[in-house]
């Protein structure tokens, strides 16, 4: 469970840029969803909570099988910001210090362009 920030750093500048070359404002409010899952509803539960101190909006947790047939707890944490490499440079970090420190898995984050909220 131990997060790779490297990786998830450098997912995050790549996601901001593929954002941008797909026509994202990047001066514009995203709503960004970072995505956490464990199969200790326990463990997901205290990395919610700590979340919500530093201010991210957590949903309910899913549960849900992986294909070995386990069960797994996952929720999103959200809020609102640009598309700031250096802004979401310090949410990667601190999302996935939280995670470390309540053993659940981290997997990065990601958001929705306008249009394909118009689509849906």
């Amino acid at each position: 469970m131990t997060v790779n920030l490297d990786e998830l750093l450098q997912q995050s500048q790549q996601t901001i840029e593929a954002l941008i070359d797909d026509g994202a404002d990047p001066s514009q409010l995203y709503e960004i969803e970072h995505h956490l899952a464990s199969q200790d509803f326990t463990k997901l539960e205290k990395a919610a909570v700590e979340l919500v101190k530093e201010g991210y909006h957590v949903d309910d947790a899913d549960e849900f099988e992986d294909e070995q047939g386990q069960r797994w707890f996952a929720f999103a944490a959200s809020v609102d910001v640009e598309l700031d490499e250096a802004v979401l440079a310090r949410q990667v970090r601190e999302v996935a210090a939280i995670a470390n420190e309540c053993q659940v898995d981290y997997d990065g984050w990601g958001t929705l362009l306008d249009d394909e909220f118009e689509e849906e």
